[in-house]
């Protein structure tokens, strides 16, 4: 077994008072995925880990692309016959994460998702490049596959197919809105000492305000 004991840092970037933050934690969202993007070191500043509970009963995350936020709520696509569709299906309470490891910085999002619209996902389908439209159509996506020359052979059939055609979005494929129930934001400190500013959503949709301990 590997010993990791000695993998240490110590996290002196910034700090989370909450003299210096908003009511409201979407505002709060915002600046700091704008800071870390201005900042750089992430070069995907939108990947998350999106977490469900499985219909096995386990939890499973996967890193997926947060493609919109707004008051609403944050916004991702996928298919909705995969393992996580079949989850969120089942359960729709699921969570979400950022680690911005360059700022030293966490987010953590609880939250209900539903699908987006059809034209939401109709819309966003249509902006995406055709290789990507034509991927979604050529994946039964967590479903087993005999190799990779089996997907590529399908690819290559529907590349045939919609030559110089548009290309539909599957009704298996499209958004989801995840409604945040909660949000923590997390900034490291010294000496473990981190900051912890956590926000819960109240009856009247106001946001209650509180400090955990690292």
């Amino acid at each position: 077994m590997k010993d990791l004991s000695n993998y240490r840092k110590s996290y002196e970037k910034s700090e989370l008072l909450e003299s210096m933050i908003p009511e409201d934690p979407i505002n709060l969202f915002h600046k700091w995925f704008h800071e870390v993007q201005d900042f750089g070191g992430v070069e995907e500043v939108n990947a998350m880990t999106v977490s469900t509970i499985g219909l096995d009963g386990f939890p499973k995350a996967r890193v997926v692309l947060l493609k919109k936020y707004d008051e609403n709520g944050f916004v991702f696509y996928t298919n909705y016959e995969s393992e996580k569709g079949k989850a969120i299906a089942a359960n729709p309470n699921i969570c979400l994460s950022f680690f911005w490891h360059s700022m030293e910085r966490q987010v953590i999002i609880k939250g209900t998702a539903q699908r987006t619209a059809d034209t939401v996902s109709d819309n966003y389908f249509a902006s995406r490049p055709d290789g990507s439209k034509l991927g979604a159509l050529a994946s039964h996506q967590s479903e087993v596959v005999a190799d990779r020359n089996e997907l590529e052979q399908q690819l290559k059939k529907l590349e045939g197919q919609y030559a110089d055609k548009e290309i539909p979005r599957p009704a298996y494929w499209g958004g989801y809105l995840v409604t945040p129930v909660a949000i923590e934001f997390w900034q490291g400190r010294p000496n473990r000492l981190h900051d912890r500013i956590r926000y819960s959503l109240q009856e009247d949709f106001s946001w209650a305000m509180e400090r955990l301990a690292p």
